[in-house]
């Protein structure tokens, strides 16, 4: 065999960096493991998922979930964009031409009790309307809307098929004004706030001021009812912390009455009135809260002119007295 020549430039060979085979222990280990998570991983689908991949689901399955899933996604936002009450309001009027269409138009309305209300405003608190039909119409709905009003005491809805509808009222009437911090409202005699802003034809009605004085006003008026030559000198009744009254008349003067027994006091005032005419006396202020007592607060001419009558009897005292000596 001939040897190889030397040349000047010699072709050197790389370094190979071999890996390090790993034992055929380790490798095997690997493969078993591998093959048991396999393994689980089929035992669990076959569990779980086995029946619903065996089993055969109906025709349009797959199409009733996606309208579905749309029109959970419609709800969403009709109710995130506010239009629910649209929406329904709509609904209400296609169920109603379609019962209509069918002979459930309502005909006849008949309503009885209403006399500050009109047919026209009970109608549209009712919510009824002319595409209205008794077939949808819910009588417990339409009623609690009519309860809703404050001028509405009782309401009685009735259907009477195929198209005729019965509704009774019974109205709360008009008894007071009732001023509270600085603003007068007309109230019934529960105290309910029948208008914010009085009519003018209620303007003549008894005046009640301050807290509580809603709710007590009807007690007290009828009580100061039995005594005309007093209620028809009041220009208010003032509740007085909840407990008391005041009267203030129509000349200036206030009565001060008690918070126990005040017909009592009320006696008392109309026989000073008819024995010593102490209404009309120059006076401010006439304080009954206590039993045994009547106070009186005289007004400033008034206690001036006293004052210089009592001076002058003084010096008409004292000269007679000197004269006399």
């Amino acid at each position: 065999m001939p040897e190889p020549v030397a040349t000047d430039h010699p072709r050197i060979a790389p370094t190979l960096k071999l890996k390090p085979r790993r034992p055929a222990r380790a490798r095997r280990a690997r493969g078993l493991a591998a093959s048991a998570a396999l393994s689980r991983w089929r035992r669990f689908g076959r569990r779980w998922l086995g029946p619903i991949l065996e089993s055969n689901p109906p025709r349009g399955l797959g199409a009733a979930a996606a309208i579905l899933v749309i029109g959970a996604s419609v709800a969403y936002g009709v109710v995130r964009g506010g239009h629910a009450d649209a929406i329904a309001a709509q609904a209400q009027d296609i169920a109603d031409d379609a019962a209509s269409a069918l002979g459930f138009r309502i005909a006849e309305i008949a309503l009885a009790g209403e006399h500050h209300l009109s047919r026209e405003e009970i109608l549209r608190l009712a919510g009824i309307t002319g595409r209205t039909s008794l077939l949808f119409l819910d009588a417990a709905h339409v009623r609690a809307r009519l309860l809703a009003d404050p001028w509405i005491a009782e309401a009685t809805v009735l259907k009477l098929y195929p198209d005729r509808l019965r509704i009774g009222v019974r109205e709360r009437k008009a008894f007071a004004l009732w001023q509270k911090d600085s603003k007068v409202s007309l109230i019934a005699a529960d105290g309910i706030v029948l208008e914010g802003d009085v009519p003018a034809r209620f303007a003549k009605l008894p005046l009640v001021v301050g807290q509580g004085a809603d709710r007590a006003a009807k007690g007290f008026l009828a009580l100061l009812s039995r005594y005309p030559e007093i209620a028809g000198k009041v220009s208010a009744a003032v509740r007085v912390a909840d407990r008391r009254w005041n009267l203030d008349l129509n000349d200036g003067v206030e009565v001060l009455l008690p918070e126990a027994a005040p017909e009592e006091a009320l006696h008392t005032l109309v026989d000073l009135d008819r024995d010593k005419k102490l209404l009309s006396r120059d006076i401010t202020r006439i304080d009954l809260r206590l039993a045994d007592r009547v106070t009186v607060r005289l007004s400033d001419a008034a206690a001036v002119a006293r004052e210089e009558a009592l001076k002058n009897a003084e010096k008409a005292a004292k000269k007679k007295k000197g004269g006399e000596a």
